[in-house]
């Protein structure tokens, strides 16, 4: 999904001057990039950066709620979601209930990526990596450490779920139980990739609605493979972090031990 939108937002803005920046968050409101060509955009992990010339970026992340949508050059819509609309004379994308949205210098984007692990959708992509850095912390439960972002980065609630189950893996098991990590590292990236130009998200192969997902979103719905009914409960996202949030597994098909 934001790999995707990173696309969108480069085909609409990259290489044109801006006619329009209206930052409708209180930090920025007053900032205008009006008149500025823009460069690029880029997905790093779930952050999104769009440099300008200048030598500035505009940081956004969805987080949970947060979408971009590109339209034909034209009135803003008046909607209280939005949080931020970039334009040109052909283009203008507009940012909904974006849960970041702030400007910074291109040389210092490190700031707010420089701690994140390898991009399983980027160019760089490291799987060694991110094996190493998930075995960093042996005894944390691997439902928490496939979601930590500076693990690896891009990974989400739906295919962590995903993952976990098609390896037969609780969200609860340890990292240092976990012997094909290199395995389970590799089938996330794989199956990120076969999604990144979609609109929707498939992990079973069959597009059709009800039928995407293995567990992610049926609790108590029978599994596709055993059939007993899947389970949903809250998990910690980050050991910093106290939200949680809901992993879906199957008890049978997912053992808690080895």
């Amino acid at each position: 999904m934001v790999w995707r939108a990173a696309r969108q937002l480069d085909a609409a803005l990259a290489g044109r001057t801006l006619t329009r920046s209206d930052f409708r968050v209180p930090r920025f409101a007053t900032i205008d990039l009006t008149g500025r060509a823009v460069i690029e955009t880029v997905s790093r992990g779930k952050h999104l950066l769009t440099r300008v010339a200048g030598g500035l970026t505009v940081h956004t992340h969805l987080r949970m709620d947060g979408s971009w949508r590109v339209w034909p050059a034209g009135y803003p819509p008046r909607d209280h979601r939005v949080r931020l609309v970039l334009a040109n004379e052909e283009w203008q994308a507009v940012g909904y209930q974006l849960g970041i949205v702030e400007i910074l210098q291109t040389a210092r984007e490190d700031r707010v990526v420089g701690q994140l692990g390898p991009d399983l959708l980027g160019p760089g992509w490291d799987p060694t990596e991110a094996v190493r850095r998930l075995e960093s912390d042996p005894d944390r439960p691997i439902g928490e450490a496939l979601l930590d972002q500076r693990n690896l980065a891009g990974i989400g609630n739906l295919y962590k779920a995903e993952v976990l189950f098609l390896r037969g893996i609780s969200p609860w098991r340890p990292v240092r139980e976990i012997a094909d990590l290199d395995e389970l590292v590799g089938l996330a990236q794989r199956l990120l990739d076969a999604n990144k130009e979609r609109t929707g998200q498939v992990t079973t192969g069959v597009d059709r609605p009800g039928e995407q997902t293995w567990v992610y979103g049926r609790p108590g719905r029978p599994c596709r493979r055993c059939g007993i009914a899947i389970r949903a409960t809250g998990q910690a996202r980050q050991r910093p972090d106290p939200q949680q949030r809901v992993t879906f597994w199957c008890p049978r098909c997912q053992p808690a031990a080895a």
